[in-house]
């Protein structure tokens, strides 16, 4: 019996730790709606990369942190 309760409180952990990730990531998605980074129409790495980065900084973006991308500049192939 002792193993089947450590299981359990190990996946109520787990179950937690899951949640708490979802409601993060939905924050994150929350702020980069209201920074207008979903209609942007110009869609550039930079751009993707910054709205990913709001995404992932989740509440943080609540206490001032602003994440920003900047892609490097891709060489065009010779003609």
């Amino acid at each position: 019996m002792t193993m089947d309760r450590g299981y359990r409180t190990r996946s109520g952990v787990g179950r937690i730790v899951a949640i708490l990730v979802v409601v993060w990531l939905i924050i994150g998605a929350i702020a980069a709606g209201q920074r207008h980074y979903y209609t942007d129409r110009k869609q550039s790495c930079a751009s993707v990369a910054t709205m990913l980065l709001t995404i992932v900084a989740g509440p943080l973006n609540y206490m001032g942190v602003n994440p920003k991308s900047n892609c490097p500049h891709v060489p065009q192939p010779s003609q």
